[in-house]
């Protein structure tokens, strides 16, 4: 604090003197009843500190009462199991994010290198309710069953030594699932000559802090711990994390595995020990994962197999080879098939505690609704889990294809004209359209049947539109996805001037037939190469795919494209093209020509989650800088505006040295 004057603590022991400038607890908070004693608006400034806990009962009279100027809620963990979503209480507003692979390369955090321990217990079997496993029942098999509880400890144990450099230089924490497993835990590891002590939630606080300097000192190895060092507590000379209960929620896993990220002087990494085993069909390792990686569009599975290559910088994942079978076969019965769906479906609400619809399954399980989509409607699906009546509609099959290309947009103003749209299909005044909304719609039409809408008879046109409207579920269903997507934007989207209305926003995804059919070019799949230069308007747009696979591209599409930093970008033109050329010089004259050039990019080809075509996002417009070489020539563009940093770490991923 810069000004010790200012702000007093409300807390414990600690009382104020004026309460205009508080630090508080929430539990403070509730039992001095501040509601009764404060108008809405008396305070200007509220800070809420772990935020993701907002949903909670203890919070509600804060967040409903107060009416703050600005409101600022902080979390590391943004996520809720329970699937409810905080960010209503900050009117869907990210002020600011970074996530815990960027905070590693920001060398925010240490590195860590995660070990996947093949567990002896199998917990397939176990009982399963209300979104996880018994609590009493796992304490059981851990703790109290005799020879597997030692045979688990043991196996714990040697794990330990196998993995970590110098146990004389541990400073150690085990998560466990009871009281009765952390006492168990720590009596094994004393016994075995490393020195433990078990810490729960009921441990005093003196106990705790003299652990915590026990740990730090090197009288003690390992604390095991149960409900506490979860978040609020720092030590940052832990350099061990044993994981030796399945963790359920991902906030719960993010906040514990933070206790062993934090800098400290002469600590170089993380050791994290993950002990997995055969699973419950209904744990998410899907989520675990992905949490932990860069690259949030490859999915899990394939990281898995390819030796997690998106693993933050200086970091290392590894699965034992049983391990990673487990967790393969779990995603595959979780969510890599109809079945796996359809399970979750049919259990969801007695699983979750919340009402059966799209946007709640999929912020509950954190699922990207692409992974949905591969498969079928989520109506289909839930038909399909008994929790639907039976339905057929004309357009079921048209839009399950269509549904996917949606699940990635972005825009703000395409997502409102669209939802407007599906309430008015029965009276739709095409004629009347603006050229904007013309070029929306058009996005719209090619999206679900592939074509322009223009090149339709009135007979046609009017025949599709009423098969749409004759599916009220798929409808209800898109305008559900859409709602989900609108919200779900953590960017600003901005209009780009190109001299028409054109509907494509700065930093937005859109397919390759979307964006030509937005700057009114209606044969979109005659298209071929990654340019396309449009006269009418004088715009060069350019579709660039950063990461090419020779599977993908011949020797001579093999192109080398990458951005150099935030504003400038590095594009290598086809190989026939000179800069001599028309073409050529078409690109290095184009600002005295009045032509402009447009950059979309996407990372691969193909969607790793969908297995469709991936969306390309649009970087807005570029000048000429220089270039060099000629056939093909390498041009370096200056972009208009700068790329955000979520995007620039894929666009410059394949910069060497």
């Amino acid at each position: 604090m810069k000004d010790a004057n200012f702000g007093e603590l409300f807390v414990g022991n600690h009382k104020p003197d004026r309460i205009d400038h508080l630090f508080l607890s929430i539990q403070t908070f509730s039992s001095q009843a501040f509601t009764e004693k404060t108008s809405e608006d008396f305070y200007d400034y509220i800070v809420v500190d772990e935020f993701h806990h907002a949903a909670a009962k203890s919070y509600q009279s804060l967040l409903a009462y107060y009416q703050p100027k600005i409101l600022l809620g902080l979390t590391a963990t943004p996520e809720r199991m329970d699937g409810k979503n905080i960010l209503a209480y900050l009117s869907n507003r990210i002020a600011a994010e970074i996530r815990l692979p960027e905070a590693i390369d920001r060398k925010l955090l240490c590195p860590f290198q995660y070990f996947g321990v093949t567990d002896s217990v199998d917990l397939d079997d176990l009982k399963w309710a209300a979104g996880g496993y018994d609590k009493t029942a796992l304490s059981n098999i851990y703790s109290m069953s005799g020879y597997v509880a030692k045979q688990r400890a043991n196996l714990i144990l040697s794990s330990m030594l196998n993995y970590v450099t110098d146990v004389n230089d541990v400073k150690g924490i085990g998560f466990c699932v009871t009281v009765e497993h952390a006492e168990f835990m720590s009596r094994f590891f004393n016994e075995h000559g490393i020195p433990s002590l078990a810490l729960t939630g009921k441990s005093p606080k003196e106990e705790r802090r003299s652990a915590g300097s026990a740990l730090v000192s090197g009288k003690l190895r390992f604390l095991f711990v149960v409900d506490i060092y979860n978040e609020g507590v720092d030590i940052p000379e832990i350099n061990t994390v044993m994981f030796l209960r399945p963790t359920e929620s991902l906030t719960i896993f993010l906040q514990q595995l933070g206790r062993g990220l934090r800098l400290a002087e002469g600590k170089e990494c993380l050791t994290v020990l993950d002990f997995i085993g055969q699973a419950n069909k209904k744990y998410n390792f899907e989520d675990k994962f992905a949490s932990l990686l860069s690259n949030s569009g490859q999915s899990v599975a394939r990281e898995i197999r390819n030796g997690f290559v998106s693993a933050p910088k200086g970091c290392y994942i590894q699965l034992e080879r049983q391990a990673a079978k487990y967790i393969l076969e779990n995603i595959r019965a979780s969510y890599g098939n109809t079945a796996g769906l359809v399970t979750r479906i049919a259990s969801f609400e007695e699983d979750s505690g919340l009402a059966l619809n799209l946007a709640n399954f999929l912020r509950y399980y954190h699922l990207d609704p692409r992974s949905l989509y591969k498969f079928a409607t989520f109506s289909r699906l839930s038909a399909r889990a008994g929790v639907l009546d039976e339905f057929t509609e004309p357009l079921e099959e048209v839009l399950t294809k269509a549904m996917a290309k949606f699940a990635v947009v972005d825009s703000r103003r395409w997502i409102q004209f669209i939802l407007k749209l599906l309430e008015n299909l029965s009276t739709l005044p095409i004629e009347e359209f603006s050229a904007l909304e013309r070029r929306m719609f058009r996005m719209f039409y090619m999206t679900i049947w592939g074509k322009a809408f223009d090149e339709e008879s009135r007979e046609a046109l009017a025949e599709k539109l009423t098969a749409l409207a004759g599916s009220p579920l798929m409808v209800q269903e898109l305008q559900e996805l859409l709602r989900y997507q609108y919200d779900r934007i953590d960017f600003i989207d901005e209009q780009v001037d190109l001299g028409f209305d054109c509907p494509l926003d700065l930093h937005c995804s859109y397919s390759r037939d979307q964006i030509l059919a937005a700057m009114d070019f209606l044969k979109p799949a005659t298209v071929r190469e990654g340019v396309k230069w449009l006269p009418e308007q004088k715009l060069d747009v350019f579709f660039v795919t950063l990461n090419k696979s020779d599977k993908d591209y011949s020797p001579t599409t093999m192109y080398n494209d990458y951005s150099i930093n935030e504003t400038l970008f590095h594009w290598q033109s086809q190989s026939t093209t000179g800069e001599q050329s028309s073409t050529g010089q078409r690109y290095i004259h184009h600002k005295e020509r009045g032509s402009r050039i447009l950059l979309f990019v996407r990372e691969f080809k193909s969607d790793r989650i969908s297995n469709t075509a991936a969306a390309y996002t649009y970087l807005g417009t570029a000048n000429y800088v220089k270039h060099e070489g000629s056939k093909p020539m390498n041009i370096t563009w200056r972009l208009d505006c700068p790329i955000p940093a979520k995007y620039l770490r894929k666009t410059n991923k394949l910069v060497v040295g």
